[in-house]
């Protein structure tokens, strides 16, 4: 009787264990003050950061979407490694969260060696543009859950927060105002629409010129991290919202009282091309629905820190202002 090897159900353990030399090196390039050992082990290791005299563990978890799709379908992978940190770290520091380590999941139908090098080097690079560690991860090779093209990818960001500083909410007042940090694009949120109006709607294809390069690269360009902004800022920064799924007005009012609204005007949100682009056939209500339409991450200030936090945050600009009433975030 012929013997089955795990290789002949879809498995290659040693395609696994090439993987997992090939990312060593990118491993080790992110390592901070605070990391134990290297990976290889059962689990990661990190020391609570000292410093803090009521530390708090803070952890965010994402994944990166259908922007996905245009990944593999381009065969573009060293990018969407970034949108996966950034996604997370980007919310831990909403939280005052400062990152200190990340780990990964992915998940494939047949372990493509290169292909998943390529990813973790995106995962390598957001880590040190978020200046925390990759000290960890799990790769699965699952046939018959996933196609042999197919990939998947989860992270998990942790960091560490001063207890009495988390409580963002209390401090926002009527009188504070609105800054934008600009965003790169749709950063990791709205594929499902934008592929819907882009590819079936409108019928174009990757390579279309779109602003002076290919379409593809405008919407593969990675998510940006507002690490170092938050590190820069903090004592001027009295709150911070993340612009993902939902938009502004649905992310927003996550950091008002209920006796607070925002304000936006519209008329200042500068709104990047590929949005033009698409809103072509999406309603205006829906695109602030569902996109960022170019802001990234809203910090709330108070008005006399505005000019230094301007000064400081690169492309930041005002937006709008905090007021009294019902908890909301409205355009106006």
């Amino acid at each position: 009787m012929s013997q089955i090897s795990y290789k002949d159900a879809g498995v290659d353990i040693d395609a696994g264990n090439s993987f997992v030399e090939n990312i060593k090196p990118l491993v080790k390039s992110t390592k901070i003050p605070g990391v134990m050992g290297g990976i290889g082990s059962f689990a990661g290791a990190f020391e609570v950061p000292t410093g803090f005299k009521e530390p708090v563990m803070l952890a965010a978890t994402d994944g990166v979407g259908t922007k996905l799709k245009l990944a593999i379908d381009s065969g573009i992978h060293n990018t969407v490694g970034i949108d996966l940190v950034a996604m997370c770290v980007n919310d831990l520091i909403c939280n005052f969260g400062t990152p200190s380590f990340f780990l990964d999941y992915y998940a494939t139908g047949k372990l493509d060696v290169n292909i998943a090098t390529n990813v973790v080097a995106g995962i390598a690079e957001g880590c040190k543009q978020s200046e925390c560690a990759l000290i960890g991860g799990e790769t699965a090779e699952m046939p018959g859950m996933y196609s042999e093209d197919d990939y998947d990818l989860a992270g998990f960001a942790v960091g560490v927060a001063e207890k009495s500083e988390m409580d963002r909410v209390s401090l926002v007042k009527a009188g504070h105002k609105l800054i934008a940090l600009p965003s790169s694009g749709l950063h990791s949120n709205g594929f499902s629409l934008a592929r819907k109006v882009l590819f079936e709607k409108m019928n174009l294809d990757f390579n279309e010129d779109f602003n002076g390069k290919p379409l593809i690269e405008t919407l593969l360009t990675p998510t940006n991290i507002y690490v170092k902004t938050f590190k820069a800022l903090k004592n001027e920064i009295v709150a911070m919202a993340h612009i993902t799924g939902g938009g502004i007005v649905e992310n927003l009012p996550r950091v008002l009282p209920e006796n607070l609204r925002a304000e936006v005007k519209k008329d200042a949100v500068k709104t990047l091309p590929i949005f033009d682009l698409i809103g072509e056939h999406v309603a205006e209500d829906e695109m602030y629905r569902a996109f960022n339409m170019g802001v990234g991450m809203i910090l709330v200030v108070d008005e006399k820190d505005v000019d230094i936090v301007l000064s400081k945050a690169e492309g930041s600009y005002l937006i709008g202002e905090i007021l009294e009433g019902k908890r909301e975030a409205v355009m106006v």
